[in-house]
């Protein structure tokens, strides 16, 4: 991981089980320009894993998604396994991929009035970078795929990667999803669409309240999730412990509206996922929701949730660790599948933060502000939802 929490797996887990919270106000950009945001930054130094020639050829997005692989690959033992690497694919989730760059060449095109843009501007921009570099820097031959569907990006590159496993495609991927876009010019196009979240008068760390009467909106974060997906077989052969099994996939689109979520849609995914994985909806026990502290967002999520499971899903604890992290678009499904894969594994279900007064009213247990034991799960679904009606969920079960 590349996170707002840190890289380490396990204490990333803990800070979110704890309701930690990474969201801080800060100031984009460095002239006058620049503006106020509320954001979830990750503190990144990639000198340790990558060479400064290196650096020059990746974006910030690459960059993070290769040093999420080498921790993954390093703490599952592959690293530098060139046999089992040669034929391993990569998927990867990607939002907007370069922004930091895309930026740049256009401040050094209208400001300076200059066409002498950095040569290598157009492969740094590109969204399929991230998951180039992890393929010439791990050797890894295999597919090498992009997904770039907002938010619903590294869900979706998650859940192809365990379709092409378990079709007998491929035995091992390297899946997850990278996003860096807190650049000035950026995160100035998020605000002026509306979404973004406002402070709260408890302190910046509070204003991502998912679900709460008092939510204005999404904080938005960066980093890199990276997982290596197995077949079983694969799995056992090289005697990996696992952390959790996917076991299902479900994707859908709205085909209604580029920004307003639609219930219909929602509900065909995660009944589509739900099926896929053979599980009845009573077996789950916790979901991850999508939950972005957005108005309609929010209230369609919640509806949704009591249509799969009934008038306030009984027995389903939901929550948004988005509360916490904040929202980390092409690379947020990944990094939420791998925290649902945790509390699995750990039989810990994460709390949504600062969750005082639920909005719409519901009956639905949104796990507030404490996380709590559940040594009982055996069944957790992590959903993501995107801009242009794209929807896709995960399902997944402690081994």
């Amino acid at each position: 991981m590349v996170s707002p929490h840190g890289s380490d797996p396990g204490a990333v887990f803990e800070a979110v089980f704890a309701g930690v919270s990474a969201v801080r106000l800060c100031r984009t950009g460095t002239d006058e320009f620049g503006g106020d945001a509320l954001l979830a930054l990750s503190d990144f130094d990639p000198s340790h894993r990558i060479s400064k020639a290196q650096t020059r050829l990746q974006s910030r997005a690459a960059q993070m998604a290769v040093c999420a692989a080498y921790d993954a690959l390093e703490a599952t033992g592959l690293l530098g396994d060139t046999q089992s690497l040669h034929e391993t694919g990569v998927y990867m989730g990607c939002g907007l991929g370069g922004a930091e760059v895309l930026q740049e060449a256009y401040r050094v095109y209208f400001n300076r009035k200059s066409r002498r843009l950095n040569p290598v501007t157009v492969p740094l921009i590109m969204a399929s970078g991230p998951a180039s570099h992890m393929s010439m820097c791990f050797g890894a031959r295999g597919p090498s795929h992009t997904f770039s569907i907002a938010c619903a990006s590294s869900a979706v590159a998650i859940g192809e990667a365990f379709r092409a496993i378990r079709d007998g495609y491929i035995d091992r991927v390297l899946a997850g999803g990278s996003e860096a876009m807190l650049n000035d010019g950026s995160v100035a196009a998020w605000q002026r669409l509306g979404v973004m979240a406002s402070p709260h008068p408890d302190g910046a760390p509070a204003s991502s309240r998912p679900f709460d009467k008092d939510r204005t909106g999404l904080v938005l974060g960066e980093g890199s999730v990276v997982l290596v997906l197995e077949s079983e077989e694969a799995a056992a052969e090289r005697g990996a412990d696992p952390i959790a099994e996917i076991v299902g996939y479900g994707a859908s689109s709205d085909a209604d509206n580029l920004t307003e979520p639609d219930a219909d849609g929602q509900e065909r995914t995660v009944r589509a996922a739900l099926r896929d994985a053979r599980v009845d909806a009573s077996d789950v026990g916790y979901v991850n929701a999508h939950g972005t502290g957005t108005l309609a967002g929010d209230a369609v999520e919640l509806d949704v949730m009591a249509r799969v499971f009934g008038p306030g899903a009984p027995g389903v604890a939901v929550s948004s660790t988005k509360s916490v992290h904040g929202h980390l678009v092409g690379a947020a499904g990944a990094l939420e599948c791998a925290l649902t894969a945790f509390a699995l594994k750990r039989g810990q279900i994460p709390p949504t933060a600062h969750l005082k007064t639920p909005t719409p009213d519901t009956d639905i247990d949104l796990v507030p502000r404490v996380g709590r034991a559940a040594p009982e799960l055996k069944v957790a679904l992590s959903n993501s939802f995107a801009f242009g009606g794209s929807n896709a969920t995960l399902v997944l079960k402690r081994t």
